[in-house]
């Protein structure tokens, strides 16, 4: 079976949600990574709940997974980017972090989303490691003990330079929580660069609920197109075949907004050339 993809929403900011989800359906995607954000079915709003339930109808309609993912730069403090986390400081922005992960995946649910991805977060300076971890930990106990009693599935994406920013420092924190599940960026395994993409996906491909995908270059945090950078993205493909993974790999270009009418065309257009040469490949290796 082919390999199922979308693209993130947050690739697509400078248009209407409406919009976006069209130029993706139109392009041949198979879902959407639904980045929550204040001009992007808005959490917080008055009608979130019915405007959850709109974007519903309209993926199934299109016959579209989806995905919810949570990095949105601004939408819970207007001045500082990606604050407050679940490794903040202040207790009471820890507390409004869990609830927006918690609106989350109520969300998720009225989708029938896949998962819910998120990440821990970026100590600021002066924060022991210790009490960096045992925030992030009592935040996690809550958001997994409210996935389960939703019935959502809810996995943590690894991020480079935040308190869990490789898949071995995901592996030792799920541990503790046997639901968390993982959301593989296979770039930032470039950035980090302790292990290999494809490798990952082949060590973790029982845990990973979603996947990321994107050109980027070793040891740069920078989202690129594909072929712009040194992802061999027909290894990554290979690996998702051969583990017959069959959730969302989601194309995450958000520096790419302005031309989004032609990056997410071209995106599918080259990892569904890449994915027939892998499958070509196999098949001949076979």
């Amino acid at each position: 079976m082919s390999l199922r993809f979308a693209y993130n929403t947050n690739g697509a900011a400078n248009h209407r949600l409406d919009d976006a989800i069209g130029l993706i359906g139109d392009s041949g995607y198979d879902g959407v990574a639904l980045t929550l954000d204040h001009h992007h079915l808005d959490p917080f709003a008055d009608r979130w709940a019915s405007e959850a339930e709109r974007i519903s109808k309209k993926l199934s309609g299109r016959g579209l997974g989806s995905v919810i993912e949570t990095g949105a730069r601004y939408l819970l403090d207007p001045r500082q980017k990606h604050e407050p986390t679940l490794v903040t400081a202040d207790a009471s922005g820890r507390a409004r972090r869990v609830a927006f992960l918690h609106r989350a995946i109520d969300v998720a649910a009225i989708l029938g989303s896949e998962t819910v991805s998120f990440w821990a977060g970026v100590p600021k300076p002066g924060i022991a490691r210790a009490d960096a971890m045992a925030w992030l930990h009592e935040g996690l106990a809550r958001v997994c003990a409210y996935a389960d009693e939703q019935g959502v599935s809810v996995c943590l994406e690894p991020e480079p330079g935040m308190l869990i920013e490789t898949v071995g420092d995901y592996e030792r924190l799920s541990r503790k929580h046997p639901s968390l599940s993982l959301a593989l960026d296979t770039g930032h395994c470039l950035v980090t660069q302790d292990i290999d993409p494809a490798d990952a996906v082949r060590e973790f491909a029982g845990r990973i609920a979603t996947v990321s995908i994107e050109d980027m270059k070793r040891g740069d945090h920078t989202h690129l197109p594909f072929g712009k950078g040194d992802m061999d993205v027909g290894s990554v493909l290979t690996a998702l075949t051969e583990k017959e993974f069959r959730g969302l790999v989601c194309v995450e270009l958000s520096r790419e907004s302005p031309r989004a009418h032609e990056a997410v065309p071209e995106a599918i257009a080259y990892l569904k050339a890449a994915e027939m040469a892998a499958r070509e490949t196999m098949g001949a290796s076979s």
